[in-house]
Protein backbone atom coordinates (compact mmCIF):
# COMPACT_ATOMS: atom_id res chain seq x y z
CA UNK A 1 0.00 0.00 0.00
CA UNK A 2 1.20 3.52 -0.84
CA UNK A 3 1.98 5.93 2.19
CA UNK A 4 0.57 9.82 1.65
CA UNK A 5 3.01 11.23 -0.79
CA UNK A 6 5.40 12.83 0.90
CA UNK A 7 5.93 10.71 3.52
CA UNK A 8 9.56 9.73 3.85
CA UNK A 9 10.21 5.73 4.51
CA UNK A 10 11.26 6.23 8.09
CA UNK A 11 7.95 8.43 8.92
CA UNK A 12 5.02 6.79 10.68
CA UNK A 13 1.65 5.84 8.12
CA UNK A 14 -1.55 7.08 9.62
CA UNK A 15 -4.47 5.41 8.56
CA UNK A 16 -7.47 7.43 8.11
CA UNK A 17 -9.16 5.40 10.83
CA UNK A 18 -6.92 7.01 13.39
CA UNK A 19 -5.59 3.39 14.54
CA UNK A 20 -8.75 1.87 14.68
CA UNK A 21 -7.70 -0.89 12.44
CA UNK A 22 -4.76 -2.74 13.25
CA UNK A 23 -3.54 -3.36 9.44
CA UNK A 24 -0.31 -3.87 8.09
CA UNK A 25 0.84 -1.13 5.70
CA UNK A 26 3.75 -1.09 3.35
CA UNK A 27 5.44 2.32 3.21
CA UNK A 28 6.79 3.59 -0.24
CA UNK A 29 8.57 6.67 -0.31
CA UNK A 30 7.45 9.11 -3.32
CA UNK A 31 7.91 12.57 -4.38
CA UNK A 32 4.74 14.21 -5.12
CA UNK A 33 4.14 15.07 -8.63
CA UNK A 34 2.85 18.11 -10.37
CA UNK A 35 -0.86 17.15 -11.31
CA UNK A 36 -1.59 18.39 -14.89
CA UNK A 37 -5.53 19.24 -15.10
CA UNK A 38 -7.63 19.35 -17.79
CA UNK A 39 -10.78 21.54 -16.80
CA UNK A 40 -14.40 20.25 -18.88
CA UNK A 41 -17.10 22.32 -18.16
CA UNK A 42 -20.60 21.05 -19.78
CA UNK A 43 -23.62 22.98 -19.01
CA UNK A 44 -27.38 22.01 -19.10
CA UNK A 45 -28.20 24.24 -22.36
CA UNK A 46 -31.36 25.62 -20.37
CA UNK A 47 -29.49 26.42 -17.39
CA UNK A 48 -28.07 29.49 -15.81
CA UNK A 49 -24.78 28.00 -15.48
CA UNK A 50 -24.15 28.23 -19.84
CA UNK A 51 -24.33 32.06 -19.64
CA UNK A 52 -20.88 31.92 -16.83
CA UNK A 53 -19.54 29.24 -18.33
CA UNK A 54 -16.09 30.70 -18.54
CA UNK A 55 -16.30 32.40 -15.04
CA UNK A 56 -17.21 28.92 -13.90
CA UNK A 57 -14.37 27.18 -14.93
CA UNK A 58 -11.58 30.12 -13.94
CA UNK A 59 -13.08 29.58 -10.39
CA UNK A 60 -12.63 25.76 -10.44
CA UNK A 61 -8.79 26.53 -12.00
CA UNK A 62 -8.69 28.12 -8.74
CA UNK A 63 -9.85 25.52 -7.03
CA UNK A 64 -7.14 23.18 -8.97
CA UNK A 65 -4.13 25.73 -7.93
CA UNK A 66 -5.47 25.02 -3.89
CA UNK A 67 -5.39 21.47 -4.50
CA UNK A 68 -1.80 21.53 -6.14
CA UNK A 69 -2.67 21.05 -9.87
CA UNK A 70 -1.65 23.49 -12.58
CA UNK A 71 -3.98 23.54 -15.46
CA UNK A 72 -3.08 22.42 -19.16
CA UNK A 73 -6.16 22.90 -20.50
CA UNK A 74 -9.58 23.29 -21.03
CA UNK A 75 -12.95 21.56 -22.91
CA UNK A 76 -16.19 23.18 -22.91
CA UNK A 77 -19.76 21.99 -24.43
CA UNK A 78 -23.26 22.97 -23.98
CA UNK A 79 -25.52 19.62 -23.31
CA UNK A 80 -29.19 19.12 -24.22
CA UNK A 81 -28.88 16.83 -21.51
CA UNK A 82 -26.08 15.06 -19.92
CA UNK A 83 -25.29 11.31 -21.16
CA UNK A 84 -26.61 8.44 -18.49
CA UNK A 85 -23.41 6.59 -18.73
CA UNK A 86 -20.70 8.97 -19.48
CA UNK A 87 -22.34 12.58 -19.21
CA UNK A 88 -20.36 13.99 -22.35
CA UNK A 89 -21.08 12.64 -25.91
CA UNK A 90 -18.91 9.74 -27.58
CA UNK A 91 -17.24 12.47 -29.77
CA UNK A 92 -16.46 14.64 -27.03
CA UNK A 93 -15.27 11.85 -25.48
CA UNK A 94 -12.34 11.41 -27.85
CA UNK A 95 -11.90 14.99 -27.71
CA UNK A 96 -11.13 14.91 -24.15
CA UNK A 97 -9.05 11.40 -24.47
CA UNK A 98 -6.92 13.32 -27.19
CA UNK A 99 -6.24 16.53 -24.90
CA UNK A 100 -5.71 14.24 -22.27
CA UNK A 101 -2.77 12.66 -24.60
CA UNK A 102 -1.72 15.70 -26.21
CA UNK A 103 -1.06 17.48 -23.12
CA UNK A 104 0.04 14.84 -21.20
CA UNK A 105 -2.41 15.49 -17.98
CA UNK A 106 -2.68 12.91 -15.29
CA UNK A 107 -6.14 14.59 -14.50
CA UNK A 108 -9.80 15.56 -15.43
CA UNK A 109 -11.95 17.61 -13.74
CA UNK A 110 -15.81 18.41 -14.46
CA UNK A 111 -17.38 21.29 -13.27
CA UNK A 112 -20.33 19.16 -12.97
CA UNK A 113 -20.60 16.43 -10.31
CA UNK A 114 -20.61 12.89 -12.02
CA UNK A 115 -22.57 9.47 -10.77
CA UNK A 116 -19.83 7.20 -9.91
CA UNK A 117 -20.84 4.82 -13.27
CA UNK A 118 -20.02 8.33 -15.19
CA UNK A 119 -16.72 8.66 -13.16
CA UNK A 120 -15.67 5.11 -14.02
CA UNK A 121 -16.56 5.21 -17.35
CA UNK A 122 -14.79 7.98 -18.31
CA UNK A 123 -11.59 6.81 -16.52
CA UNK A 124 -11.68 3.84 -18.86
CA UNK A 125 -12.62 5.68 -21.69
CA UNK A 126 -9.91 9.01 -21.60
CA UNK A 127 -6.99 6.66 -19.55
CA UNK A 128 -6.74 8.97 -16.82
CA UNK A 129 -7.70 9.83 -12.91
CA UNK A 130 -11.41 11.65 -13.45
CA UNK A 131 -12.79 13.92 -10.51
CA UNK A 132 -15.40 15.96 -9.95
CA UNK A 133 -15.77 19.52 -8.35
CA UNK A 134 -17.51 18.15 -5.04
CA UNK A 135 -14.69 16.00 -5.21
CA UNK A 136 -12.02 18.39 -5.38
CA UNK A 137 -13.57 20.60 -2.12
CA UNK A 138 -13.38 17.71 -0.03
CA UNK A 139 -9.90 17.31 -1.24
CA UNK A 140 -9.03 20.74 -0.46
CA UNK A 141 -10.84 20.53 2.78
CA UNK A 142 -9.05 17.69 3.56
CA UNK A 143 -5.51 19.30 3.48
CA UNK A 144 -6.71 22.46 4.84
CA UNK A 145 -8.60 21.03 8.09
CA UNK A 146 -6.17 22.02 11.33
CA UNK A 147 -8.21 21.24 14.38
CA UNK A 148 -9.70 17.92 15.53
CA UNK A 149 -12.83 18.92 14.70
CA UNK A 150 -12.72 20.02 11.63
CA UNK A 151 -10.83 16.76 10.54
CA UNK A 152 -13.67 15.22 11.97
CA UNK A 153 -16.42 17.16 9.65
CA UNK A 154 -14.20 16.25 6.56
CA UNK A 155 -13.23 13.11 6.90
CA UNK A 156 -17.30 12.27 7.86
CA UNK A 157 -18.06 14.26 4.47
CA UNK A 158 -15.38 12.45 2.44
CA UNK A 159 -16.38 9.01 3.67
CA UNK A 160 -19.87 9.67 2.91
CA UNK A 161 -18.99 10.77 -0.82
CA UNK A 162 -16.79 7.56 -0.76
CA UNK A 163 -19.07 4.96 -0.01
CA UNK A 164 -21.19 4.79 -3.44
CA UNK A 165 -18.15 5.29 -5.52
CA UNK A 166 -16.05 2.07 -3.67
CA UNK A 167 -16.25 0.49 -7.06
CA UNK A 168 -14.61 3.42 -8.60
CA UNK A 169 -12.11 3.91 -6.00
CA UNK A 170 -10.77 0.48 -5.03
CA UNK A 171 -7.98 -0.41 -7.94
CA UNK A 172 -5.82 -2.97 -7.85
CA UNK A 173 -2.46 -2.99 -5.03
CA UNK A 174 -0.02 -3.13 -8.34
CA UNK A 175 -2.23 0.30 -9.02
CA UNK A 176 -0.86 2.84 -7.54
CA UNK A 177 -3.39 6.15 -7.12
CA UNK A 178 -1.88 9.21 -5.44
CA UNK A 179 -2.30 13.42 -5.55
CA UNK A 180 -5.15 15.40 -5.37
CA UNK A 181 -8.47 13.57 -4.51
CA UNK A 182 -6.03 10.39 -2.66
CA UNK A 183 -5.55 12.41 0.77
CA UNK A 184 -7.24 12.31 4.25
CA UNK A 185 -9.75 8.96 3.76
CA UNK A 186 -9.48 8.82 0.15
CA UNK A 187 -6.16 6.84 1.06
CA UNK A 188 -7.18 4.23 3.21
CA UNK A 189 -6.05 0.85 3.14
CA UNK A 190 -7.49 -0.38 0.00
CA UNK A 191 -9.36 -3.62 1.75
CA UNK A 192 -11.51 -0.99 3.48
CA UNK A 193 -15.53 -2.29 2.61
CA UNK A 194 -18.83 -0.60 3.63
CA UNK A 195 -18.88 -1.86 6.57
CA UNK A 196 -15.78 -0.39 7.95
CA UNK A 197 -16.96 2.89 6.44
CA UNK A 198 -20.34 2.74 7.82
CA UNK A 199 -18.93 2.22 11.32
CA UNK A 200 -16.41 5.10 10.71
CA UNK A 201 -19.60 7.12 9.73
CA UNK A 202 -21.35 6.49 13.08
CA UNK A 203 -18.26 6.79 15.21
CA UNK A 204 -17.56 10.22 13.48
CA UNK A 205 -21.06 11.09 13.78
CA UNK A 206 -21.44 10.41 17.73
CA UNK A 207 -18.24 12.81 18.30
CA UNK A 208 -19.87 15.55 16.32
CA UNK A 209 -22.93 15.75 18.30
CA UNK A 210 -20.20 15.86 21.77
CA UNK A 211 -18.70 18.42 19.72
CA UNK A 212 -22.19 20.01 18.97
CA UNK A 213 -23.04 19.79 22.73
CA UNK A 214 -19.95 21.60 23.85
CA UNK A 215 -20.59 24.25 21.59
CA UNK A 216 -23.97 24.98 23.25
CA UNK A 217 -22.23 25.18 26.55
CA UNK A 218 -20.01 27.70 25.61
CA UNK A 219 -22.73 29.73 23.96
CA UNK A 220 -25.16 29.64 27.17
CA UNK A 221 -21.54 31.22 28.76
CA UNK A 222 -21.78 34.10 26.49
CA UNK A 223 -25.42 34.76 25.81
CA UNK A 224 -25.06 38.10 27.60
CA UNK A 225 -22.85 39.07 25.14
CA UNK A 226 -23.74 40.76 21.56
CA UNK A 227 -22.68 37.75 18.38
CA UNK A 228 -21.85 38.39 15.30
CA UNK A 229 -21.16 36.44 12.21
CA UNK A 230 -18.89 36.79 9.14
CA UNK A 231 -20.87 34.48 6.13
CA UNK A 232 -19.74 35.00 2.98
CA UNK A 233 -18.35 33.15 -0.65
CA UNK A 234 -15.00 32.03 0.27
CA UNK A 235 -12.57 34.71 -0.58
CA UNK A 236 -14.88 37.77 -0.12
CA UNK A 237 -12.07 38.69 2.82
CA UNK A 238 -13.72 37.48 6.14
CA UNK A 239 -10.89 37.05 7.94
CA UNK A 240 -9.12 40.12 6.62
CA UNK A 241 -12.19 41.74 7.84
CA UNK A 242 -11.82 40.03 11.46
CA UNK A 243 -8.43 40.90 11.98
CA UNK A 244 -8.83 44.94 10.92
CA UNK A 245 -11.60 44.78 13.49
CA UNK A 246 -10.00 42.82 16.70
CA UNK A 247 -6.38 43.91 15.65
CA UNK A 248 -5.60 40.30 16.27
CA UNK A 249 -2.08 39.94 14.08
CA UNK A 250 -2.43 36.33 14.64
CA UNK A 251 -5.50 35.64 12.62
CA UNK A 252 -4.23 33.71 9.39
CA UNK A 253 -5.03 35.22 6.12
CA UNK A 254 -4.24 33.88 2.66
CA UNK A 255 -5.27 34.85 -0.70
CA UNK A 256 -6.53 31.50 -1.76
CA UNK A 257 -10.08 29.72 -1.54
CA UNK A 258 -10.96 28.33 1.95
CA UNK A 259 -8.15 29.43 3.60
CA UNK A 260 -10.21 29.45 7.16
CA UNK A 261 -12.14 26.01 8.00
CA UNK A 262 -12.49 26.41 12.02
CA UNK A 263 -14.58 29.27 12.86
CA UNK A 264 -12.41 31.84 14.99
CA UNK A 265 -14.01 34.07 17.22
CA UNK A 266 -12.49 37.09 18.39
CA UNK A 267 -13.49 40.06 21.14
CA UNK A 268 -14.35 43.53 19.17
CA UNK A 269 -14.35 46.88 21.28
CA UNK A 270 -17.07 49.67 19.09
CA UNK A 271 -16.32 51.67 21.13
CA UNK A 272 -15.29 52.90 24.94
CA UNK A 273 -18.18 50.88 26.20
CA UNK A 274 -19.71 48.15 23.95
CA UNK A 275 -17.88 45.17 22.57
CA UNK A 276 -19.10 42.33 21.17
CA UNK A 277 -18.18 38.32 19.82
CA UNK A 278 -17.01 38.57 16.00
CA UNK A 279 -16.50 34.68 14.60
CA UNK A 280 -15.55 34.02 11.16
CA UNK A 281 -16.96 31.48 9.74
CA UNK A 282 -16.04 28.55 6.96
CA UNK A 283 -16.48 30.40 3.22
CA UNK A 284 -19.37 29.03 0.72
CA UNK A 285 -18.89 28.00 -2.40
CA UNK A 286 -21.10 27.11 -5.91
CA UNK A 287 -22.12 23.76 -5.76
CA UNK A 288 -20.72 23.22 -2.19
CA UNK A 289 -21.30 19.63 -1.80
CA UNK A 290 -24.05 18.47 0.87
CA UNK A 291 -22.38 16.26 2.44
CA UNK A 292 -19.93 18.81 3.42
CA UNK A 293 -22.49 21.32 4.67
CA UNK A 294 -24.23 18.25 6.68
CA UNK A 295 -20.68 17.51 8.08
CA UNK A 296 -20.13 21.03 9.41
CA UNK A 297 -23.44 22.12 10.46
CA UNK A 298 -22.18 22.19 14.19
CA UNK A 299 -19.60 24.33 13.51
CA UNK A 300 -22.50 26.66 11.12
CA UNK A 301 -24.66 26.44 14.27
CA UNK A 302 -22.72 29.90 15.48
CA UNK A 303 -24.55 31.52 12.28
CA UNK A 304 -27.60 30.53 13.39
CA UNK A 305 -27.28 31.79 16.80
CA UNK A 306 -25.97 34.74 15.83
CA UNK A 307 -27.92 37.82 17.04
CA UNK A 308 -26.70 39.89 13.49
CA UNK A 309 -25.04 37.64 10.22
CA UNK A 310 -23.13 40.22 7.99
CA UNK A 311 -22.81 38.58 4.57
CA UNK A 312 -19.44 39.94 3.13
CA UNK A 313 -19.42 40.32 -0.27
CA UNK A 314 -15.83 40.86 -2.80
CA UNK A 315 -17.53 44.21 -4.40
CA UNK A 316 -14.57 43.58 -7.01
CA UNK A 317 -15.68 40.44 -8.55
CA UNK A 318 -17.40 40.36 -11.48
CA UNK A 319 -19.70 37.58 -10.17
CA UNK A 320 -20.56 39.26 -6.95
CA UNK A 321 -24.21 38.70 -7.65
CA UNK A 322 -24.01 35.01 -8.09
CA UNK A 323 -21.87 35.02 -5.38
CA UNK A 324 -24.39 36.53 -3.03
CA UNK A 325 -27.54 34.22 -4.30
CA UNK A 326 -25.13 31.29 -3.67
CA UNK A 327 -24.58 32.13 -0.06
CA UNK A 328 -28.41 33.34 0.78
CA UNK A 329 -29.40 30.03 -0.38
CA UNK A 330 -27.01 27.92 2.03
CA UNK A 331 -27.92 30.18 4.86
CA UNK A 332 -31.66 29.76 4.14
CA UNK A 333 -30.35 25.41 3.83
CA UNK A 334 -28.73 26.27 7.31
CA UNK A 335 -32.13 27.23 8.44
CA UNK A 336 -30.53 31.20 9.42
CA UNK A 337 -32.97 32.60 6.98
CA UNK A 338 -34.77 34.67 10.10
CA UNK A 339 -31.06 35.92 11.54
CA UNK A 340 -30.88 39.59 11.28
CA UNK A 341 -28.50 39.99 8.45
CA UNK A 342 -26.62 42.75 7.14
CA UNK A 343 -24.37 43.15 3.55
CA UNK A 344 -21.14 44.23 3.36
CA UNK A 345 -19.55 44.82 0.28
CA UNK A 346 -15.51 44.25 0.99
CA UNK A 347 -12.55 45.01 -0.84
CA UNK A 348 -14.07 48.19 -2.12
CA UNK A 349 -10.08 49.91 -2.51
CA UNK A 350 -10.05 47.56 -5.55
CA UNK A 351 -11.88 49.57 -8.15
CA UNK A 352 -11.52 52.92 -9.38
CA UNK A 353 -13.39 55.70 -7.92
CA UNK A 354 -15.38 56.31 -10.76
CA UNK A 355 -16.71 52.83 -11.22
CA UNK A 356 -17.10 52.28 -7.09
CA UNK A 357 -19.87 55.29 -7.30
CA UNK A 358 -21.67 53.96 -9.68
CA UNK A 359 -21.29 50.52 -8.58
CA UNK A 360 -22.83 51.99 -5.00
CA UNK A 361 -25.52 53.54 -6.22
CA UNK A 362 -26.38 50.33 -8.53
CA UNK A 363 -26.53 48.10 -4.71
CA UNK A 364 -28.14 51.25 -2.84
CA UNK A 365 -30.63 50.91 -5.08
CA UNK A 366 -31.11 47.21 -4.59
CA UNK A 367 -30.09 46.96 -1.17
CA UNK A 368 -30.58 50.38 0.45
CA UNK A 369 -28.49 49.73 4.01
CA UNK A 370 -25.25 47.82 2.54
CA UNK A 371 -22.32 49.05 3.48
CA UNK A 372 -18.79 49.29 1.97
CA UNK A 373 -15.49 48.67 3.41
CA UNK A 374 -12.01 47.88 2.98
CA UNK A 375 -9.91 45.89 5.38
CA UNK A 376 -6.50 47.11 3.58
CA UNK A 377 -7.39 51.29 3.91
CA UNK A 378 -7.19 53.22 7.07
CA UNK A 379 -10.50 53.60 8.45
CA UNK A 380 -11.70 51.28 5.53
CA UNK A 381 -13.62 49.31 8.33
CA UNK A 382 -14.98 51.66 10.34
CA UNK A 383 -18.41 52.01 8.88
CA UNK A 384 -18.91 48.69 9.70
CA UNK A 385 -17.94 48.81 13.27
CA UNK A 386 -20.80 51.66 13.06
CA UNK A 387 -23.37 49.48 11.61
CA UNK A 388 -22.80 47.01 14.39
CA UNK A 389 -22.65 49.20 17.09
CA UNK A 390 -25.91 50.86 15.59
CA UNK A 391 -27.65 46.98 15.82
CA UNK A 392 -26.57 46.24 19.32
CA UNK A 393 -28.26 49.77 20.87
CA UNK A 394 -31.49 48.84 18.65
CA UNK A 395 -31.65 44.74 20.09
CA UNK A 396 -30.42 45.47 23.23
CA UNK A 397 -31.82 49.23 24.66
CA UNK A 398 -30.56 50.21 27.98
CA UNK A 399 -33.04 49.31 30.88
CA UNK A 400 -33.30 50.15 34.48
CA UNK A 401 -33.80 47.00 36.94
CA UNK A 402 -35.44 47.40 40.38
CA UNK A 403 -35.04 43.87 41.76
CA UNK A 404 -35.44 43.10 45.55
CA UNK A 405 -32.35 42.26 47.57
CA UNK A 406 -33.42 39.01 48.65
CA UNK A 407 -34.05 37.73 45.09
CA UNK A 408 -30.24 36.41 44.14
CA UNK A 409 -31.93 34.34 41.43
CA UNK A 410 -33.25 37.14 39.03
CA UNK A 411 -30.34 38.99 39.77
CA UNK A 412 -27.72 36.38 38.92
CA UNK A 413 -30.20 36.16 36.13
CA UNK A 414 -29.23 39.80 35.09
CA UNK A 415 -26.11 39.36 35.36
CA UNK A 416 -25.73 36.18 33.76
CA UNK A 417 -27.57 37.23 30.42
CA UNK A 418 -27.64 40.71 29.73
CA UNK A 419 -24.51 43.35 29.55
CA UNK A 420 -24.48 45.43 33.00
CA UNK A 421 -23.20 48.51 33.17
CA UNK A 422 -23.66 49.80 36.61
CA UNK A 423 -25.21 48.52 39.64
CA UNK A 424 -26.11 50.12 43.46
CA UNK A 425 -28.02 49.33 46.30
CA UNK A 426 -31.44 51.22 47.52
CA UNK A 427 -32.55 50.47 50.61
CA UNK A 428 -33.84 46.61 50.13
CA UNK A 429 -33.71 47.39 46.07
CA UNK A 430 -30.93 47.01 44.07
CA UNK A 431 -31.04 48.85 40.79
CA UNK A 432 -29.06 47.46 37.97
CA UNK A 433 -28.66 49.81 34.64
CA UNK A 434 -28.58 46.95 32.05
CA UNK A 435 -28.81 46.01 28.35
CA UNK A 436 -31.26 43.73 27.89
CA UNK A 437 -33.57 42.41 24.96
CA UNK A 438 -37.07 42.28 25.03
CA UNK A 439 -37.15 38.59 25.37
CA UNK A 440 -35.06 38.70 29.06
CA UNK A 441 -37.08 41.85 29.86
CA UNK A 442 -40.53 40.26 29.81
CA UNK A 443 -39.19 37.31 32.08
CA UNK A 444 -37.35 39.17 34.55
CA UNK A 445 -40.93 41.25 34.86
CA UNK A 446 -42.70 37.79 35.50
CA UNK A 447 -40.44 36.93 38.35
CA UNK A 448 -41.55 40.30 40.42
CA UNK A 449 -38.84 42.80 38.80
CA UNK A 450 -39.65 46.51 37.98
CA UNK A 451 -37.48 47.04 34.28
CA UNK A 452 -38.29 50.55 33.12
CA UNK A 453 -36.83 52.02 29.47
CA UNK A 454 -34.07 54.78 30.17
Amino acid sequence: MVARPGLEAHEPAHATFHGEFDIAREIISLTPPTERAILVGAPVKRSSARHHMDEHLDELERLADTAGAVTVGRLTQQLDRPIPGTYLGKGKLEELRDLVQSADATLVLFDDELSPAQGKNIEDAVGTRVMDRAELILDIFATRARSSEAKMQVELAQLSYMLPRLTRMWTHLEKIRGGIGMRGPGETQLETDRRLINHRIRVLKERLVDVQRSREVQRQGRRHVFRAALVGYTNAGKSSILRGMSGARDIFVEDRLFATLDPLTREVGLDDSYKVLLTDTVGFIRKLPHHLVASFRATLEEVTQADLLLHVIDVSHPSWEEQRTVVDQVLGELGAHDRPLKYVFNKSDLLEPETLAAVKERIHNLLPDAIFVSAVQPDGLEPLREAILRRVKESRPLSEVRIAAADGRLLAEVHREAEVMEQHAEGGTVVVLARLDEVLAGRLRRGGAEVMAR
